[in-house]
């Protein structure tokens, strides 16, 4: 089992912070404020020992923002050169997000300064929200500015912190209602030079097509016309969860609009009966008996059984393809069994359906013992 995040954001954190704040300021106690801060750190959770230690710098740094600010960015460490694999290491500066978020509202230029020097380190996702719902016009603002910078950490922060649905996050109700200006940010970066930043826009517009599928469907006809490769994928990765839906807008986006005229063969789901934390293997093969070529969007779903004994259908992204006419095409997919975070799995019958643009059709069922 994985190790809970909280231990690794343990109590050598506020002893590094206290290092790294008393490195330039003569007048910080660093030992008093190392003390402050473990007492009854063991007990709390990732997030609120981030909030704790945030509360702790409030205690022990200078009352004026200002002045503390100043403090806490001397302190930084250098900014982050690569855009994946940070680890739990940036998770560091989780409590300076939280210290802006918290305390830095009325003082808005200098929290602005302040992020754009945090998600260079961190991210800032979490803390410019709070900006957003007060200041959203003076916000919007600076993030339009930030759409051009030359760091994409800074860049990917338009996107990721102006996302409606932001995990971990509270929603931004006001975009939710209208996203019309977080829209207006990703057309500036929808063609970014980094997938890191065009990730986080497709997952922007993901959130933005959970509450208005139109407009989803909109924006990715209008992104799909005349788009380079890259483009493409970003919208792909945007319509992911409608698609999985089946919500015909997507399909029709995606050029999946047009029912399948297909035979289904060779169908194999192995073992019939399938071993809690085991696996199952589906198999089956697709015939295009047509005189004509089709793209045909392929997926899974698998009816897992809940707790209560009822089902609850989950989606599993397989192929897309273009099937000549007479054309047969083998399909398979391995689908895990083990125990999840996100998965909790129970014994009974599962039934099976194969999605061909978007349209289910059977394709047997195993038994989970």
């Amino acid at each position: 089992m994985a190790e809970a995040l909280k231990n690794q954001f343990g109590a050598d954190i506020p002893v590094k912070i206290a290092g790294m704040i008393g490195a330039v300021s003569k007048r910080f106690d660093a030992q008093r404020f190392v003390s402050d801060t473990l007492e009854g750190y063991e007990a709390l959770e990732l997030k609120p020992r981030a909030q704790h230690i945030a509360r702790m710098l409030r205690k022990h740094l200078p009352q004026d923002y200002a002045q503390a600010v100043e403090i806490l960015t001397a302190s930084l460490g250098p900014k982050i050169e690569q855009t994946d694999n940070f680890g739990m290491v940036t998770f560091l500066y989780f409590p300076h997000v939280m210290f802006v978020a918290e305390y830095g509202l009325e003082h808005f230029d200098v929290s602005m300064s302040f992020q754009y020097e945090l998600t260079q380190r961190f991210t800032a996702e979490f803390s410019i929200r709070p900006y957003l719902e007060k200041y959203p016009e003076a916000t919007l603002a600076q993030l339009h500015l930030w759409a051009t910078d030359s760091s994409p950490h800074v860049r990917r922060l338009v996107s990721e912190g102006s996302r409606p649905r932001l995990p971990w996050a509270s929603h931004l109700k006001r975009f939710q209602q209208d996203p019309r200006p977080v829209l207006a940010l990703l057309e500036l970066l929808k063609d970014d030079p980094e997938l890191y930043v065009r990730r986080s826009v497709a997952n922007n517009l993901n959130d933005i097509g959970k509450d208005h599928p139109e407009l989803l469907f909109e924006t990715a006809r209008h992104w799909l016309q005349d788009a380079s490769e890259e483009r493409n994928w970003l919208v792909r990765h945007a319509l992911r969860s409608a698609v999985k839906r089946g919500e015909t807008g997507a399909l029709d986006a995606m050029g999946y609009g047009k029912a399948a005229q297909v035979e289904i063969g060779d169908i194999r789901i192995t073992p019939n009966r399938a071993q809690m934390g085991g696996a199952v293997t589906l198999a089956f093969a697709l015939t295009n008996p047509t005189k004509h070529a089709q793209d045909i969007l392929v997926d899974l779903r698998i009816h897992f059984i809940k707790s209560n004994g009822k089902a609850n259908a989950k989606v599993f992204k397989l192929k897309a393809v273009t099937l000549a006419s007479l054309e047969t095409i083998p399909m398979q997919k391995k689908i895990s069994l083990a125990e999840m975070t996100t998965r909790k799995h129970y014994p009974g019958r599962h039934e099976v359906d194969v999605l061909l643009n978007g349209e289910a059709i059977r394709l047997g069922s195993f038994e989970l013992i």
